[in-house]
């Protein structure tokens, strides 16, 4: 992985040298230091690849030592190539200091004993150190511990159909969060092959895309009539903003739903705005991508604390700062820009609907 220039990349380098589960966490607070310095003096896109450049290092060594921890153990070296694969706002590179575990595997060629052993056992012990580490652990457990987020390629083809053809709630939103997958460590070959298999899946279905477009117009209401931002009223975070799903979430939607129509295979947000702005046919892409970049910078931004060295964040904006009103404005307008489009896709909803009773 390269390393832009301009911060201090040998910070980052020794990363990829820790030998423990402890060493990695030392080295990654060094970082996280580093990188909240720069937070706010740096463009909130390059800040953000630094963040997740941090990431990938840290998931690429978790992954070795986790190996070298399994032939210690005496489970030997792993029986056959494998993928580690990373989903969520980690597979859209816009995971922040705090975000938690998305993950997966994928193992190559058929299922069998000795295979299903190594990497049950590998799955859990890697789920572990990440948590070690300072990565929480999923709480809708899509991790490499648990059997649905790690199968074999086959497996995995069999998974994807299934939720595909189901067409119900639960299997459609598995399949909208596949759609973030990207490869982490391991077999690229695997996790190229996983992808031909999903996006196959999406030509010429028009059921599929509809089920998706269901999924995606679920949305907090973020404005009360008279256009003015609705904040928390009662609990723990009373007069503050829910950033990461009253904005952040709502736009990556808006564009995930709009790639998975055109078959775009870019897992990042920004990217995705790229690949849509070639075909020309959307008007609103600048306003989207102003949100978007408005959302992220808003959300490394919201109030943390600090426990044992590791950050944790609720998502929320303080009720202080919407008292600045440029901010407010900005937050305003990209959240009206969010009810528009929310209501073009509802409106896209029920004609299709229509058109299929």
């Amino acid at each position: 992985m390269e390393l832009t220039d301009g911060y201090d990349e040998e910070s980052f380098r020794t990363i990829v040298l820790a030998g423990s589960p402890q060493e990695l966490r030392e080295r990654r607070i060094a970082c996280q230091s580093i990188l909240l310095e720069q937070l706010n003096v740096i463009p909130i896109e390059e800040w953000m690849f630094r963040v997740n450049t941090m990431h990938d290092l840290i998931a690429e060594t978790a992954v070795l030592i986790c190996e070298a921890q399994m032939k210690e153990a005496g489970y030997g070296p792993p029986p056959c190539a494998y993928s580690f694969i990373v989903f969520g706002s980690s597979g859209r590179q816009e995971a922040t200091l705090w975000s938690d575990q998305d993950n997966g595997l994928i193992v190559d060629g058929e299922p069998d004993g000795e295979k299903n052993r190594y990497f049950e056992f590998f799955g859990m012990m890697l789920s572990d150190l990440l948590e070690e580490v300072g990565y929480e652990k999923c709480a809708g457990k899509v991790m490499c511990s648990q059997g649905m987020w790690r199968k074999t390629l086959s497996e995995w083809k069999e998974q994807l159909k299934e939720w595909r053809t189901q067409l119900e709630w639960e299997p459609i939103r598995y399949l909208i969060i596949s759609s973030d997958m990207r490869h982490v460590a391991g077999s690229k070959e695997l996790s190229a092959l996983w992808q031909e298999a999903f996006y196959e899946g999406f030509i010429d279905n028009e059921e599929l895309s509809v089920a998706v477009l269901r999924n995606t117009v679920r949305h907090k209401a973020t404005l009360n009539l008279l256009g003015q931002v609705l904040t928390e009223r009662f609990g723990d975070y009373a007069g503050g903003f829910d950033i990461k799903y009253g904005v952040y979430i709502p736009v990556v939607n808006i564009v995930r739903r709009l790639s998975l129509l055109h078959h775009i295979r870019a897992s990042s947000t920004l990217e995705r705005i790229e690949e849509l702005e070639r075909l020309h046919k959307y008007q609103h892409l600048d306003d989207i991508r102003r949100a978007f970049l408005l959302a992220m910078r808003m959300r490394v931004n919201t109030p943390f604390n600090v426990l044992n060295g590791l950050l944790i964040s609720s998502d929320y904006i303080a009720e202080s700062e919407l008292k600045n009103k440029q901010l407010l404005s900005e937050l305003r307008e990209s959240l009206l820009l969010v009810r528009r489009l929310h209501r073009a896709l509802q409106r896209q909803l029920r004609s299709a609907e229509r058109w299929r009773t």
